[in-house]
This record gives structure tokens, sequence and C-alpha cells, in this order.
């Protein structure tokens, strides 16, 4: 059984963004682009992810903090939100996409609206913004006198809310 792509495409890894990250073939889209780059993250491809990323970008990253969110995180999958112009005859692109992921058993979703550019028949990565997230608490808040939640038996504000 063949491996599937981590993209969410359907495909198997090897015919979908393998031969992007191996450097066998150069993604026709910017939207293959950050399937293949969301790939990356899962397959821990940390070289690729800055390879496609515009000179400019690249002083940015650290390497470092790149690699352990890539092999500290669980990923879960990607969804492609809406794509804009990027096409193969583009030479501009957006992405907007969700990329679900678990780091320490806390699950997460990085949101962004990701600006892709082609340079000399190739796609980058240019830059994203990050759409801000609302917290929305799952159970009610506790009071000051209400019993600690921790189960210690005394009042909140002497126990875990100091």
């Amino acid at each position: 059984m063949m491996k599937p792509c981590p993209c969410g495409s359907g495909r198997p890894y090897a015919q979908c963004c393998e031969p992007y990250i191996t450097g066998a073939a150069l993604p026709p889209t910017a939207e293959a682009l950050m399937r293949s780059r969301y790939s990356a993250y899962a397959e821990h491809a940390v070289d690729y992810i800055i390879e496609t990323c515009l000179d400019q970008g690249k002083e940015k990253i650290d390497y470092k903090s790149t690699k352990d969110w890539s092999e500290k995180s669980v990923w879960l999958g990607l969804s492609i939100l809406s794509a804009e112009k990027g096409g193969p005859a583009d030479t501009e692109g957006t992405v907007e996409f969700e990329a679900v992921y678990e780091r320490e058993g806390l699950r997460d979703v990085h949101h962004e609206q990701a600006r892709f550019k082609k340079r000399e028949g190739r796609w980058f990565y240019d830059d994203g913004h990050v759409a801000p997230r609302t917290v929305v608490r799952s159970s009610p808040k506790v009071g000051r006198n209400d019993p600690c939640p921790c189960g210690s038996g005394k009042k909140y504000k002497f126990c875990c809310g100091r």
C-alpha cells in the first residue's frame, strides 16, 4: 500500500508532494507549492521549507526552531480555504489555508493567508498573514470563591487562583 500524501490531496505521497520535496519536479502552481510545504513540515524536510522561500524571507527563518516545530508536532491535516491566481501562467498568487497539528498534547490550527511569487519559472513563498484566533473557553469560568477545579477542596482564590 502506498503512503498517502500528508497534504490531503488523496494521492500517494510518491506521486504528489514527494517529487517537489526531493527536487525531481517543480510545483506548477502556488497551491501545489503550499501543499508541498505542508508535506515538508509533516515529513521534517526543513531544507525544502527554507529553499522555497524568497531570499529576503530566508534570513528570518530560525532553522532549529523550525526543525523542532516540524519534528515535535503531529501533523493532522491541511485545508485549502481559497486560492487566488497562482496558476501556471501567473507570477503571483495567494493561498488561504489551515494547517492542523498537535504539539505537546495541545491541538492547534495555523490559519494563514500566504502570498507566493514566481521567479524564473519557479514558485516561492513570499510572506503570509496569520489570522488572529479567538480563544473560546470550553468550561464555565471559575469564580474566586468557587471550589478549586484541581480537587484540593480549597477555594480557588487560595489554591490555583493565586
